[in-house]
């Protein structure tokens, strides 16, 4: 018998907070060797990963995949295509969200959840909760039940028809993370003054998708962050406030943690690429770049890098919520051509999330190699529950793996992606760097860019309290 199932050698590893030439061996699923020099003789299979960065399999905790979506709109990923094209870009856990509609048992949807989940998926899945309707039953007995079952992440939204909850449901819930250990996401936008806008807007005749931007102005999102950030320090809870877009929503994050209080911050590559004027195209080309926040402009793009840079942010999130274009059930859904409160929010990224962090920020000089595996991977897997399970390269950590070759360029186009989806609102961007081999759990699934593993692979995982 081999002392390795495989020997990943010549690479330049890259962790959190090291960089080290070493070769890589595996045995079951995990790490057991980092030594320069291990014998081939040794080991089933070689990758020879010479002249390229072998770096920890990304970690995506914000995705939304087969998720309802509204009466007659379908998300363009199920559990198949979402997984494979995370692989193909470098991902190799994605975090989606279980969501609660009214009425619904939350213990129920997990398990309807995971029945979709259920063999279809080329990486591994953890699963956060969405809490639309916080009744005594899920305050009282579901919540902390699944939490302490593994699923200790809850998001609560500010916004959003059916899913907004008021300041003392939002307490509440908070309320049951503090005494359970959970931590608390939150979507944070004031849904009055959305509402307010969007009406005013739709009675002057400004239906385009520009103007959604319009719609969610930064004062929305800045007042909700700033509100959100008041909930958690009243109810002492950890509170991950995602997709932040702006400078001032990012000022209130800093703010808070310079206080002490226990803020983390998220940001997308939408916020660092994309500006408001996408969503000006003709015609309806502009419900392409519809997702809320919605990208807002080059200074906003420069305090998003300064967030990733100085430490605000903790981690990087694709926010992928794929809806196909050319589609009566994606965002060209009939309705949607009548006002922009009707186009499917979201936009698809999770294959595109690491290179575009890669090549914008590693490539160019904006972070080193370290920050961007804490960005991507480490930050993730500390914050819910998975490290030192994942989201680094040690003794003992699952061989998720990305091998990146740091010279490699191309344009971003659709069809780098393998996603259910059938646009990029990334198409054209010129990317240095690119994941060319990736393993999860010590079997290849991307091979020099080519799908070579199974879907059913991957595992569907829970998680102690992060702690």
């Amino acid at each position: 018998m081999s002392a390795y199932d495989l020997v990943i050698k010549g690479g330049r590893v890259a962790t959190a907070s090291d960089v080290f030439a070493s070769d890589i061996g595996i045995k079951d699923g995990r790490i057991v060797a980092l030594a320069a020099g291990l014998p081939a003789a040794d080991a089933d299979e070689v990758i020879d990963a010479t002249g390229h960065w072998v770096l920890p399999g990304g970690i995506d905790s914000h995705v939304h995949i087969a998720q309802p979506s509204g009466e007659g709109i379908v998300m363009a990923d199920d559990f198949e295509t979402g997984t494979r094209s995370a692989a193909f870009g470098g991902t190799t856990t994605i975090m989606p969200f279980c969501l609660q509609q009214k009425g619904e048992s939350l213990r129920a949807a997990l398990k309807a959840y995971q029945a979709k989940a259920e063999g279809e998926c080329y990486v591994d899945v953890s699963f956060h909760l969405i809490i639309s309707d916080p009744t005594e039953q899920v305050l009282g007995q579901e919540l902390p039940a699944l939490a302490a079952d593994g699923y200790p992440s809850f998001k609560v939204f500010m916004t959003y028809e059916g899913l907004a909850l008021d300041d003392r449901q939002i307490l509440e819930v908070m309320d049951v993370a503090r005494r359970t250990g959970a931590l608390v996401m939150i979507h944070a936008e004031n849904y009055d003054m959305i509402r307010f806008l969007t009406d005013r807007l739709e009675q002057e005749g400004q239906t385009a998708p520009r103007f959604h931007a319009t719609s969610r102005p930064i004062v929305a999102e800045r007042e909700a962050t700033h509100r959100a950030i008041s909930l958690a320090e009243l109810s002492d809870v950890s509170l991950m406030v995602v997709h932040v877009s702006n400078r001032e929503a990012m000022e209130e994050i800093r703010r808070a943690q310079a206080k002490g209080l226990k803020i983390m911050g998220e940001t997308c590559p939408q916020y660092l690429v994309l500006t408001a004027d996408d969503l000006g195209g003709l015609n309806m080309e502009g419900a392409k770049y519809v997702c809320s926040p919605p990208p807002r402009d080059s200074d906003s793009q420069l305090a998003c890098w300064q967030g990733l840079q100085q430490g605000v942010f903790s981690v990087f999130s694709s926010d992928h919520c794929p809806f196909r274009y050319d589609d009566p059930q994606g965002k060209l859904v009939p309705k949607g051509r009548t006002s922009f409160r009707w186009v499917p929010n979201g936009i698809p990224g999770v294959a595109a999330r690491l290179p575009i962090l890669f090549s914008e920020g590693v490539m160019k000089g904006r972070i080193d190699i370290n920050r961007f595996v804490a960005l991507t991977a480490t930050n993730h897997a500390k914050a819910y529950g998975l490290y030192p399970r994942k989201g680094t390269i040690a003794i003992g950590a699952e061989a998720d793996i990305a091998i990146w070759n740091p010279e490699l360029r191309q344009t971003l186009t659709h069809d780098l992606l393998h996603d259910g989806c059938d646009y990029t609102p990334y198409e054209g961007l010129e990317i240095t760097g690119w994941p060319v081999t990736t393993l999860v759990r010590g079997r290849v699934v991307v091979r020099d860019g080519r799908l070579e593993g199974r879907k059913g692979h991957g595992l569907t995982l829970t998680r102690p309290l992060a702690g």
